[in-house]
């Protein structure tokens, strides 16, 4: 049964029935509480209801609370996942009701982001924001839809493709040939991370434990894709890491992430190489040794990489070579 009735200029509607909680709304005109009235029974009738009342209370500031209370701490990367929320729950689309969170909210604050970050980290946390309304929809049970999937992302920029030379990875592993007071840790870091096309986490969380060199193999539990892979080591990674030193937290490089970019930034300023990043090393590794492995299920095995289409551009087969093996 559904009623509707005046109060304080403004219109009240109320949908009872027998099986369903009792729904209230209140609108600035009759019409729309009499509209919002019959969908209600509409849907009810068809057997399609579902209540709106907990996404109508909810704002999302409260959702990224809960969130960042039941969720974020059993991801692997939940604190920094933490410092993001945190930072969202600053932006006055926080403040909306969890209906309100519409295509047009989405990409309003899309739009408002893409003035001050890069298309990269507006993608990201658009992805970020989907995964939350998916959550709130699966496990908690509101009834609303995701919007994120509605709106057109940002297009993303063509990813780095610099590779070092011989020439460019002997200047920097001179940089960093350990005097004085450099840090002796970045010159075998930078050897293994072009011998292995290892991500930069995957070297620093490297354990001595999960390290094989007679089997010439480094075992890694945590990688970016969260699948655990075994490594092959090259000669050259083997000779490296035995002469390295063993630090008391079991670790192969004892150094912290942030000590490590200073590190590496000051080296390839010293190698004249100032457009040289870390990743750098992973592309150029990646590059060596897609000419080496024809295979590209072996070298995603190498890499990680989960979309095998992210290594189709280390491929560039020529067609004389494909007649050959044809016959």
């Amino acid at each position: 049964m559904a009623s509707v009735r005046k109060r304080s200029n403004k219109w009240q509607a109320r949908v009872t029935r027998k099986g369903y909680p009792a729904e209230t709304k209140t609108f600035l005109t009759k019409a729309d509480a009499e509209r919002w009235s019959r969908q209600l029974e509409s849907e009810m009738d068809r057997g399609r209801f579902v209540s709106r009342a907990e996404a109508e209370r909810m704002t999302f500031f409260e959702v990224l609370d809960l969130y960042m209370k039941e969720v974020s701490p059993t991801k692997r990367s939940g604190k920094d996942e933490i410092i993001r929320l945190k930072a969202m729950q600053r932006h006055k689309m926080a403040r909306l009701r969890m209906t309100a969170i519409t295509a047009k909210a989405i990409g309003e604050y899309r739009d408002e982001r893409l003035q001050s970050c890069k298309a990269g980290t507006v993608v990201r946390e658009l992805g970020m924001l989907s995964s939350i309304i998916n959550h709130c929809i699966k496990e908690w049970g509101l009834a609303i839809q995701n919007p994120v999937s509605q709106i057109r992302k940002p297009a993303m920029p063509q990813g780095r493709d610099r590779v070092l030379s011989e020439s460019e990875e002997q200047r920097l592993l001179e940089a960093f040939t350990p005097i004085k007071n450099r840090n002796h840790y970045m010159r075998p870091m930078v050897i293994v991370a072009i011998e292995t096309a290892m991500r930069r986490g995957e070297i620093l969380g490297l354990q001595w434990e999960h390290v094989n060199l007679k089997k010439r193999t480094a075992y890694l539990p945590i990688t970016k894709n969260g699948e655990p892979r075994t490594i092959p080591l090259s000669s050259r990674a083997v000779k490296t890491i035995q002469q390295m030193p063993r630090s008391i937290d079991g670790r192969v490089f004892a150094i912290n992430a942030a000590a490590m970019e200073t590190c590496f930034k000051r080296g390839r300023e010293r190698a004249l190489l100032p457009d040289i990043h870390f990743h750098d090393l992973r592309h150029t590794a990646t590059t060596r040794l897609a000419g080496k492995l024809s295979n590209i299920l072996e070298l995603s095995a190498i890499t990680g990489h989960k979309e095998l289409r992210m290594l189709k551009r280390y491929y560039h087969p020529k067609a004389e070579d494909l007649a050959k093996k044809l016959g």
